[in-house]
């Protein structure tokens, strides 16, 4: 027997006590699903990652909308999108405009930010951000410590997949599974470093 040939050999009998693998992996380019299981699905994941949802139903006025986003702000100083709609800002917030932005300072002194969504991923209990309509500059949801993210339910998908053929990746996507974490050599969660420390997704429909 060649070289070749026990190393083959052994590589055979290594497997041949291997678990059985189970069910093959989900089909990722599967229709999305719809309806409130499509909602459940991704609310679930949301708060795997330690998030919260907040769910009004379809019918839910502006009025609804406005009075939960400032229930979840508070009173901390908050930051918007100069685009974001008048029922979503909470009062007292500072605008972050295009031909004046805030600066680091200003920002720093802010507690939230509320903004819009571009897309939920059911599967991963992911928020994506475009820059789009309602969202603001990637620095406006970097640095407040609670980030308030409103999105409709017509605005999920099911998978990664789904969502990527959506988007256009010209533009500034940030991909937000969760509040903002990281961990050290021991395994120490430490949350709040590179984003917001507390999300809330308030979901319509």
């Amino acid at each position: 027997m060649s070289a070749r040939e026990e190393v083959l050999a052994s590589v055979r009998r290594a497997l041949g006590d291997r678990p059985d693998p189970g069910p093959p992996p989900r089909d990722y380019e599967a229709a999305p699903l719809v309806g409130t299981a499509d909602a459940d699905r991704f609310a679930e994941a949301v708060e795997e990652y330690a998030a919260r949802v907040h769910r009004l139903p379809a019918g839910a006025t502006a009025d609804e909308a406005g009075a939960l986003v400032r229930s979840l702000v508070g009173d901390a100083p908050a930051v918007v999108p100069h685009d974001l709609p008048a029922h979503l800002v909470p009062p007292g917030a500072v605008v972050d405009r295009p031909d004046a932005p805030l600066g680091v300072d200003e920002l720093d002194a802010t507690t939230a930010v509320v903004t819009l969504g571009r897309l939920g991923i059911a599967a991963t209990g992911t928020v994506v951000l475009d820059a789009g309509e309602g969202q603001g500059r990637r620095a406006v949801t970097l640095v407040p410590d609670h980030h308030v993210c409103v999105l409709r339910a017509d605005q999920l998908v099911d998978t990664v997949p789904q969502a990527v053929a959506a988007l256009d990746a010209t533009r500034p996507l940030t991909f937000i599974s969760g509040p903002s974490a990281t961990s050290d050599i021991e395994l120490n969660r430490v949350e709040g470093v590179h984003g917001p420390r507390t999300l809330d997704v308030v979901l319509l429909g």
